[in-house]
């Protein structure tokens, strides 16, 4: 199967690293123009350059922004007018014991993880719905299903962005926009081995480590190790591409058989 969205423009937000840093390099692979998102110029302008290096013939455009505030969403608009392709990946996660979460905290978490997606929806579905072809994709998460005891208000986040996707699929329904979320299941990052190491013996090497925390924390997960970031690339590069035109409404797992289900 050959992917190609030559002609497309995407949108990755959170995009200077980890997931997002994955899922931009793979959408500009298949020959999109990806327009990186991070909160300051700095570190987009760091991430266009190290994808730069790794891949000479993309296109990449700087939007720099924190989309989890309308004037954040308003300097994206700038930079990225138009948008075929919207990868809402920004997120932030964190332990804490659940009635330690105060109230500030859960709304940040709502913010960040929620309405930054349904921001930049907002800002983009007319378009593609004008233009009749567009893909939204929310990046969720296991922990939307499985809502994990040491941070309930990273899941409950998660299980929003899930009602946000059903619904504005609906609200594209017929007309060649669709709009899905990705579950993605524990996977590697800079920022997840913090949190390993925050669960599990700090002075453990990294794959004993990685081992201890799937084994005590993960024990659901079927491939029984953390999921590489080009592993959740590769699904959203699909659900980017033409292939995926009757895929929408839905919740797609990429998650190592973490959720203990034989349904979505």
């Amino acid at each position: 199967m050959h992917i190609d969205l030559s002609g497309k423009t995407a949108l990755v937000s959170g995009s200077t690293q980890g997931i997002g840093l994955a899922i931009a390099s793979g959408l500009a692979q298949a020959g999109a123009t990806v327009a990186i998102n991070g909160r300051t110029a700095e570190g987009v302008d760091a991430a266009i350059r190290s994808l730069s290096q790794q891949l000479p013939e993309a296109r990449l455009l700087a939007a720099p922004g924190d989309v989890s505030g309308d004037a954040g969403v308003a300097a994206v608009l700038e930079s990225a007018p138009t948008v075929d392709i919207l990868v809402n990946n920004l997120g932030i996660f964190g332990s804490r014991p659940a009635l330690e979460i105060g109230l500030d905290e859960w709304q940040r978490y709502l913010d960040v993880n929620v309405l930054s997606a349904v921001r930049l929806i907002r800002a983009y579905l007319p378009g593609m719905i004008e233009r009749g072809w567009g893909r939204v994709q929310n990046i969720a998460s296991d922990s939307a299903i499985a809502i994990p005891q040491e941070m309930i208000h990273y899941g409950v986040s998660k299980t929003a962005l899930l009602g946000v996707s059903r619904g504005f699929a609906k609200a594209a329904a017929g007309t060649g926009v669709t709009v899905n979320s990705v579950i993605a299941g524990p996977t590697h990052t800079g920022g997840v081995e913090d949190f390993v190491y925050e669960l599990v013996d700090s002075s453990l090497p990294w794959e004993q480590a990685q081992r201890e925390f799937m084994r005590l924390h993960r024990p659901q997960s079927l491939l029984g190790r953390l999921i590489e970031p080009e592993e959740i690339a590769n699904l959203v590069v699909y659900l980017a591409s033409p292939f995926a035109s009757a895929t929408t409404g839905a919740a797609v797992r990429v998650d190592g058989g973490y959720v203990d289900s034989i349904v979505p």
